[in-house]
């Protein structure tokens, strides 16, 4: 799909996993002899791609330590949803981009890099959405890189048609619609000016997906297109969360309560009810690791860490307990990437991602019963003396 602008810009319009569309770019860049070459990628996900090995294995804690987390999660949820349908065509996803690239460098033309940094798109469509709407995200997502949801055969020349890609985008914003505008609209007028700036060097071949065409085509036609890039960068400030807020009542009754009892009942029974929090709260986190399969060094974290993390909202038991799970069976992007390949029970249980999210996710399980327990059992404990 090729879509000209003017003298000076061609879009040509691809589908990721598309052997045709590998075809069509090198054969534009040899037939338009562009003095520029644009790609819908940026840095990361170029890295992405040209590094793959080292990708693959990159260890999950590093990618949390270098804040490339948003990138991460972005990455494995495409791939995830391209790959099967890659798989059946034979074509990795991104083939296409690489193609211009090296195209491009084997005819001594510049490529440069248009799209916005996807951890910077993720991070704005995250922070725009509603509750309802994230959870409806996070579903979609775990359906996606679980596999739970069967991709039905696909023609790759209808993948192409703006009517069918037109479509996609609708079912995006039927899912998170406050998403939309980051996600879509503001990564066409972000493209569209990168590619506009590009024109002012030379002739510009862009290679974008065929579902940015439309309206990166709508932009670069405008009479006077005025995009603030440095706008699109900024992340939003985050929304006042008020479970957390609510959450900063239970340290408040817990220590309303051990001050009441220290000063009224003797230090004996504040010790008492402090014990009584302690192991409630330790054995039932401990027991949702222990349940998880987490290592004996997970389970222990839990035990010690859900008294201390149920009376402060800005962290969990889980998150603890799962950090070390990490450290200690580290997951690699590649057990990521696998994830569609589970079938048995077994080799769920044997996937160091899924161990770990059961990890994070009972052990918080666990330490909320364990205060859900222990508080009205520690209250109890005033009035028995």
């Amino acid at each position: 799909m090729q879509v000209k602008i003017n003298d000076r810009i061609l879009l040509v319009g691809t589908a990721h996993i598309s052997p045709k569309s590998i075809e069509e770019v090198k054969k534009a860049i040899e037939e338009y002899k562009p003095d520029v070459v644009a790609v819908e990628l940026c840095e990361r996900r170029y890295k992405g791609l040209t590094e793959k090995d080292k990708w693959e294995n990159t260890e999950v804690t590093e990618l949390l330590r270098s804040n490339n987390a948003y990138y991460f999660l972005a990455h494995i949820f495409l791939f995830s949803l391209q790959r099967e349908l890659g798989r059946e065509y034979g074509v990795e996803p991104g083939s296409e981009m690489l193609e211009a690239i090296k195209t491009a460098e084997k005819q001594g033309i510049p490529v440069t890099l248009v799209d916005r940094d996807i951890a910077i798109t993720l991070k704005r469509a995250w922070r725009k959405m509603g509750l309802r709407e994230k959870i409806r995200f996070t579903w979609e997502f775990l359906k996606t890189l679980l596999g739970l949801e069967e991709i039905e055969d696909v023609d790759i020349d209808q993948l192409m048609n703006q009517d069918i890609i037109s479509a996609m985008m609708e079912e995006l914003k039927n899912i998170a619609p406050s998403a939309t505008e980051v996600l879509i609209d503001e990564r066409d007028a972000y493209i569209a000016k990168k590619i506009l700036d590009e024109s002012r060097k030379g002739r510009v071949l862009a290679v974008i997906g065929a579902g940015h065409i439309e309206g990166v085509k709508n932009r670069l036609e405008e009479s006077n297109l005025h995009v603030d890039t440095r706008e699109l960068e900024l992340i939003p400030k985050k929304r006042v969360n008020w479970v957390k807020t609510i959450g900063y009542l239970i340290p408040l009754i817990f220590v309303s309560l051990i001050s009441y009892a220290l000063f009224t009942k003797g230090i004996t029974l504040a010790g008492t009810m402090f014990l009584y929090w302690f192991l409630i709260n330790g054995v039932c986190s401990a027991a949702g690791a222990a349940v998880a399969g987490g290592h004996p060094l997970s389970i222990l974290t839990a035990f010690f860490a859900a008294p201390i993390t149920s009376l402060n909202p800005a962290i969990a038991a889980g998150w603890v307990a799962g950090y070390v799970e990490a450290k200690v069976r580290t997951p690699v992007v590649r057990d990521f990437q696998e994830l569609r390949g589970l079938e048995t029970f077994k080799d769920f249980w044997r996937n160091r991602v899924v161990r770990l999210l059961l990890v994070v996710a009972l052990a918080n399980v666990g330490s909320m019963i364990g205060t859900i327990i222990a508080l009205p059992y520690i209250t109890s404990l005033l009035g028995s003396t």
